[in-house]
């Protein structure tokens, strides 16, 4: 490597590729003996969701490009065509790894648990029996097996649908011979069927074991050779040219219609298809050898997650805890007094999302609020959000609210949430034209004696109360003066389009939060330079900006230690001599989704953090509405260091990034173990929140 020109293509790490190890890093913990073992079958499912949707955004996308014929190549330097290549053959290593961790391994232990899940030869005589029963008063029913002629061509096949090739000898009721049927599974039958309860320990079958044994009941009077199991996975992705349309919504609906019908980009079937029908599968899909993966049933393993939900075991799941909730936010109290006496940071799961709830249920309700502002980006089907936005705006308070129809596989939940607020008379807008908004903002309007004074909440995650519980994420209360005031401008370039005025202490794409960045970074350098004290923490989910990458390159030429903690994508090479060589990248994977965006620079002796709902990511700074705040306060500047510390010292769940992409998974050794996520359980899930963790 040249370390003179940082932008280089052989000092980036392939996106795709990266995104791909990001889910050999979640399949591990399927392995891992220290996690529960449902749990464990919970990470698998993770993986092959996360997989799923990597070839239904990620791949679907680069194959369009391919089709148009386009000749770019990616920073690191490869062409579609390379990378298409690169990721058929990783995924094929990471599918084979998925499959033997649950035959090997998860299966087997259930087993030994007392968790059954039966392959037909494992059937016994009363299972049997069962098992045929449910498939002709419950399955048959609503199957429609579909012979194959020139008169019935191949069907549609919804996006990662289940479905069977079947193959037929003899002759059909009008005296013809069939070879081929087509049966398609509908979403609305159960994809894990529990046996009888006089059984000792749940016992489970496959949806996909049911038909495959009793499908020659579908064609009576012929012989049924062969039924195996197909999947297609198509491109998800919508595209409405908005700027072309009238309304937006609308159009959206339109094209969710089509979803499950965009051009297929994978074909999975069963390893003992043979040649001539995955073959002849592949020719239906317009796809080559290289979409193609063949494996083991079940087809679908994310199916398996519903185990986890019919399995009562606590021996086999993590251990519960319950979320802290400060002294200042106990239930039953004055809200607005509370913000009053300063600003108060939540660090979620940790500390609980129900005040963020009742900050707006308070709102709602209270004579003196005027106004609520409230940005949604995924906030949940059945959302006490909009439940209490909703209450305000038929209590007569002026309601704000800017949704993001386009939050990908959100957008129909989306809708309906704009429909119900617009019912209820709330002002609803859909963002900006070309920019998603991501913000996370509620702003609180309120008339006190003294004037008017604003409540916000700033976070980094949505306002979603299912995810508050599973995702990491900071949300800071704060009736500050100057960052009301920047909020107050935020939501009006949102809602009128004027230009903001200058902000005085929030940073916001995409007008200056990427040259915000950059030039923090660069003033790192500067400072190592000069010999002053200097230091870069940043935590986020993914870092590919070119610019924030190369600045990072030179920071470290200068001198400044850089600890970046990055749960999925890096493209950024650490430890390379004369141009990374002061970068440590760490991935923490664990039983939390780590969500939290922190950005931390020392700054000589005047540090900065902020924490934000941005990525550095190029779609973050120049393609989205996305706002980073300042933790002004110092007890809460000193909690969340020592929270990026625990991160750091993590010995358990990190893994250490090398420079060639690959990561190993730190252990302990002759040190104490330390699990950031148990470490930060254990310190804010108390009554008063970890408070008094802190001066």
């Amino acid at each position: 490597m040249n370390p003179q020109d940082p932008t280089e293509p052989q000092h980036f790490i392939n996106r795709e590729l990266s995104l791909l190890e990001f889910n050999f890093r979640v399949l591990a913990q399927a392995r891992d003996e220290a996690v529960p073992l449902l749990e464990r079958l919970k990470f698998l499912c993770i993986s092959s969701s996360n997989l799923d949707e990597f070839f239904e955004i990620r791949v679907a996308g680069i194959k369009q490009l391919e089709e148009l014929g386009a000749a770019q190549r990616s920073p690191d330097g490869q062409s579609i065509e390379e990378q298409l290549a690169a990721i058929h053959e990783r995924t094929l290593t990471l599918v084979a790894n998925q499959y033997s961790t649950l035959h090997e391994h998860l299966l087997p232990e259930l087993e030994r648990a007392g968790v059954h899940v039966l392959q037909p030869p494992q059937w016994d005589e009363r299972a049997r029996v069962e098992l045929a029963n449910y498939f002709d008063r419950e399955v048959e029913p609503v199957l429609s097996p579909l012979a194959l002629d020139p008169a019935r061509p191949f069907p549609r096949i919804q996006n990662k649908s289940l479905n069977f090739i079947v193959k037929l000898a003899g002759r059909d009721a009008y005296g013809r011979d069939t070879d081929l049927a087509i049966v398609q599974v509908p979403r609305s039958l159960p994809r894990i069927v529990p046996l009888r309860a006089d059984m000792r320990g749940p016992h489970f079958v496959l949806l996909s074991a049911i038909v495959q044994e009793f499908v020659p009941r579908l064609f009576e009077g012929m012989q049924v050779l062969g039924c195996f199991p197909f999947r297609v996975t198509r491109n998800s992705d919508l595209f409405v040219d908005e700027e072309e349309v009238d309304d937006l919504r609308r159009a959206l609906e339109g094209e969710l219609a089509h979803r499950r019908y965009g051009a297929a980009v994978r074909l999975e079937t069963s390893l003992d298809c043979p040649s001539e029908l995955t073959n002849f599968l592949l020719r239906e899909f317009s796809l080559s050898d290289n979409d193609v993966y063949r494996v083991p049933t079940p087809i679908n393993l994310h199916r398996l997650s519903a185990i986890y939900d019919l399995v009562s075991r606590a021996d086999l799941k993590f251990a519960l805890f319950t979320p802290g909730i400060q002294r200042r936010l106990q239930p039953g109290g004055d809200f607005f007094a509370a913000l009053r006496d300063g600003d108060i940071l939540m660090h979620h799961p940790y500390q609980s999302f129900a005040p963020v709830v009742e900050f707006l249920r308070q709102a709602a309700h209270d004579s003196m609020v005027l106004a609520i502002k409230q940005t949604l980006y995924r906030a949940g089907n059945q959302s006490p959000i909009v439940d209490a936005l909703v209450q305000a705006a038929n209590s007569g308070k002026d309601v704000t609210v800017v949704i993001e129809l386009r939050a990908r596989f959100d957008e129909e939940a989306n809708i309906e949430l704009s429909n119900r607020l617009q019912e209820a008379g709330a002002h609803v807008m859909y963002g900006v034209v070309g920019y998603k908004t991501h913000a996370k903002l509620a702003l609180v309007v309120r008339r006190e004696l003294a004037g008017i004074r604003r409540y916000c909440h700033l976070g980094t995650g949505n306002y979603h109360p299912g995810t508050a519980r599973s995702y990491t994420d900071y949300g800071m209360f704060t009736c500050d003066a100057d960052i009301g005031q920047d909020v107050h401008e935020i939501f009006l370039q949102l809602t009128s389009l004027t230009q903001t005025p200058h902000l005085k202490c929030l940073l916001q794409s995409p007008f200056g939060l990427h040259s915000a960045m950059l030039e923090k970074i660069q003033r790192e350098a500067a400072h190592a330079a000069a010999g002053r004290p200097t230091r870069i923490i940043a935590k986020m989910n993914s870092l590919i900006d070119q610019g924030v990458i190369v600045a990072l390159y030179a920071a470290s030429r200068a001198g400044v230690q850089i600890d970046l903690i990055v749960r999925g994508v890096c493209a950024l090479r650490p430890g390379v001599p004369g141009l990374s060589e002061n970068i440590r990248v760490r991935s923490i994977i664990g039983r939390l989704l780590e969500h939290s965006r922190v950005y931390y620079f020392q700054n000589a002796d005047s540090p900065e953090l902020y924490c934000g709902s941005a990525d550095w990511m190029g779609r973050n700074f120049f393609n989205r509405i996305e706002v980073a705040f300042p933790i002004r306060d110092s007890n809460n500047r000193s909690r969340t260091m020592r929270d990026l510390d625990t991160y750091l010292w993590d010995n358990s769940q990190a893994w250490i990034m090398a420079a060639d992409g690959s990561y190993q998974r730190s252990e302990p050794g002759a040190e104490p173990a330390v699990s950031a996520q148990q470490e930060l359980i254990e310190t804010y899930s108390t009554q008063d929140g970890g408070e008094d963790q802190f001066p």
